[in-house]
């Protein structure tokens, strides 16, 4: 990290609270200062997902929130921020129903510049990655504490964007405090890849922003997002999801 800046990547989920809000929401936080945003695609059985990211799906998804709306939603995105990076966050099974070359065909012309699919593992990931890479998408990968040695070296390998280092052993939530076994994962995958490492799951606050920056490239920070906009009024959710993204910056972000 030369720059010494840490890399800020919110996530939200479309469809909530609302579609038009939730677009309102990714516009605000770019001109606000995020780096990258990670668009959550609502399914109904998220399973990295803790309660605040379940919840907000499944409002999105009494919504009527499905694929197509989702590429629409990256479509607009990308018509107010050309230059904005903006990555797909979602499960497997929809993607596969969808048909994959379809889907990526789709993505890669909404403007999408990576994919992240959590329930997708390395050793199923060949024919989708052989399509991210004809089409320029990224195809993101996810790598934990349990992660052994071999898996995080394959993983590298294949990798394009950056990397998504999960923080714990469980799903996604606000914590207090992180582990230590943090920057041991982050030394880990550092001998196997220049790409930046982001760092997910947990993230909730400025000392974490600060406490991250000294060892990974960037956080993701997903569920206290969205509980900060959950929190306020319709009228007021923009405005909440604002004042939460400066209260992470400090000094060195």
């Amino acid at each position: 990290m030369a720059s010494g800046k840490t890399i800020l990547a919110p996530f939200v989920t479309i469809g909530f609270p609302d579609v038009d809000t939730s677009i309102e929401v990714v516009d605000a936080i770019l001109e606000a200062g995020a780096d990258l945003v990670e668009l959550g695609v609502p399914f109904s059985d998220p399973l990295a997902e803790g309660p605040t990211i379940q919840a907000a799906s499944f409002r999105a998804l009494q919504q009527g929130v499905n694929m197509a709306l989702c590429l629409d939603v990256f479509r607009r995105l990308r018509k107010r921020n050309a230059e904005a990076a903006l990555v797909w966050m979602g499960y497997y099974n929809p993607i596969l129903r969808y048909g994959l070359e379809r889907f990526v065909r789709d993505a890669a012309a909404a403007g999408t510049d990576g994919l992240i699919v959590p329930d997708l593992p390395g050793e199923e990931a060949g024919p989708l990655q052989e399509l991210c890479r004809g089409s320029g998408l990224h195809l993101i990968p996810l790598l934990a504490p349990t992660s052994t040695d071999e898996r995080i070296a394959q993983a590298c390998k294949h990798a394009e964007g950056f990397i998504y280092c999960v923080s714990i052993t469980g799903v996604t939530g606000a914590r207090a405090e992180f582990r230590s076994g943090v920057a041991r994962l982050v030394r880990r995958i550092r001998r196997h890849t220049d790409l930046p490492v982001l760092v997910g799951f947990g993230v909730s606050k400025a000392q974490h922003v600060q406490e991250i920056g000294l060892f990974a490239d960037g956080v993701i920070v997903g569920s206290a997002l969205l509980d900060a906009i959950d929190r306020a009024s319709r009228e007021k959710a923009v405005q909440a999801a604002v004042d939460f993204l400066g209260a992470l910056k400090t000094s060195d972000a």
